[in-house]
């Protein structure tokens, strides 16, 4: 075993709460270690959501071509489009490697000390990390620290009864496909499902999804979830609600299915992506022998990010529901400065959550139910983008702004909206409820002129009764 390095801080992962954690602690001046076994930045630069969005985007364009080679309402006209699809894929790959290169230069600028390796917990303080150099394992590394931050993110889920191979596919393989299939089945309508299902039918490929609930996105309220549904039928998405899968066909050629009061069916399909959630990583690196309180496979942390073992802390997907990125780099930023000596809680009064499928969703606070379910007595204002100028532009009028604000004293609760390019909304939607705004901050504050955002201006005046363009 190499000599042991000693270090104040302890981060293992080196995903968007672990490398930010490891930046921010690097700016505080703390000595911190990072270890990651395969690429820096995680789940989410390299196989998540970097990736898919870029997916997205080349699917997208495509898509347009593909309208202006018939008979386009704007006049253009072009040539049916063809797809390569390994340049695509090392388009998006470019733009990975881009980032995480950034990544590994934003931490040495800090210098935070980066061991290349897969960890094992030995104590709270004490970890043992076996090298991977050019595929080969090398001796053990053992580092000491004062703090031990985990950050090991999550996993795709699958299902007992249908492992990952042959042609079940998790997101992973879906997102760096070497040739596209003819048709392809999606266990799962939530927005991993349905964001690679649009992307896969955009390029062309037949498309099934298999949900249990009776609609999709089931966790989002009706009213945000109808123009989605509505799109993914006009793009030829088969959607089999309230169906059960039962597995693979015998032949493997296909997924077995039970639809509502009806017979198994055999649901044909060259591959089969199952998206039925992730699931924190927390097995395989001896975390059991700390003997941390659990919540399930998500360790559980006070609102400080502190585990029930001084000294050890854990962030992001590890510590479950909602594992969003941008939670966890909040996160990593909450721990880091808390070993610096500041006064620090993560407490957020809103976490945006957005779904890129087509047209987007964003979410931020409490909906109306949710209002409702908490006894708040709660108005609401709901703008339509149908009467949005910039949006009548960009052929995008089919969605909405929604806010939620108490009655008695306007105090704005949540946002939501869905719309093309909405997603951009998340950050005013956080801004709002973070800075504890009211209804009049927003329906006062001059928006610009033509944009999609006057629609969070006009919500927030129909709230009050003073809508302009309704």
């Amino acid at each position: 075993m190499s000599n042991p390095i000693n270090t104040t801080l302890l981060i293992i992962g080196g995903g968007p709460g672990g490398y930010v954690a490891a930046i921010r602690a690097g700016q505080l001046g703390i000595p911190t270690v990072l270890v990651e076994g395969a690429t820096l930045g995680g789940t989410c630069l390299n196989i998540g959501c970097i990736p898919s969005k870029a997916l997205i985007h080349v699917a997208e364009q495509f898509h347009a071509l593909q309208g202006y080679a018939g008979d386009s309402p704007l006049g253009i006209r072009a040539q049916a489009p063809e797809l390569d699809l390994e340049r695509s894929i090392a388009w998006k790959d470019g733009i990975v490697k881009k980032l995480t290169t950034g990544i590994g230069a934003l931490l040495k600028k800090h210098k935070v000390t980066v061991v290349q390796g897969w960890a094992r917990i030995v104590d709270g303080k004490t970890v043992d990390v076996d090298p991977v150099a050019k595929g080969k394992a090398g001796a053990p590394q053992r580092i000491r620290c004062e703090h031990m931050l985990l950050a090991t993110g999550s996993e795709p889920a699958a299902l007992p009864f249908m492992p990952f191979g042959g042609p079940v596919i998790s997101s992973t393989e879906a997102l760096s496909p070497k040739k596209l299939p003819k048709s392809l089945a999606i266990v799962g309508a939530g927005y991993i499902g349905l964001e690679l299902g649009t992307v896969y039918r955009k390029l062309g490929v037949k498309v099934d999804v298999v949900e249990a609930q009776d609609r999709v996105l089931p966790a989002y309220d009706a009213d945000l979830v109808k123009p989605v549904h509505k799109a993914l039928k006009s793009l030829g998405i088969g959607l089999h609600l309230q169906t059960q899968v039962l597995g693979l066909a015998e032949d493997g050629k296909g997924l077995r299915i039970q639809p509502p009061k009806a017979d198994e069916q055999v649901l044909s399909a060259q591959q089969i992506l199952v998206a039925v959630g992730r699931k924190p990583r927390s097995r395989g690196f001896g975390l059991s022998s700390l003997m941390l309180d659990m919540d399930g496979l998500a360790v559980r942390v006070d609102d400080r990010c502190r585990t029930s073992m001084n000294g050890v802390w854990a962030i992001g997907d590890l510590t479950g529901e909602p594992m969003l990125a941008h939670r966890a780099m909040a996160q990593g930023e909450c721990v880091a400065e808390q070993i610096a000596g500041h006064v620090r809680r993560f407490v957020p009064a809103a976490i945006p959550a957005v779904c890129f499928t087509d047209p987007e969703v964003v979410t931020a606070g409490l909906s109306p139910q949710q209002a409702a379910a908490a006894g708040i007595d709660a108005l609401e204002g709901v703008f339509p983008l149908a009467a949005n100028g910039r949006a009548m532009t960009l052929e995008s009028t089919d969605g909405f702004v929604r806010v939620v604000a108490r009655r008695d004293n306007h105090l704005i609760l949540g946002w939501q909206a869905v719309g093309r390019g909405v997603s951009e909304f998340a950050a005013a939607f956080g801004q709002s409820i973070e800075m504890g705004a009211c209804l009049e901050d927003v329906a006062h504050t001059i928006h610009a002129h033509p944009t999609q955002g006057e629609a969070i201006q006009e919500a927030a005046l129909r709230a009050l009764g003073q809508a302009l363009h309704i």
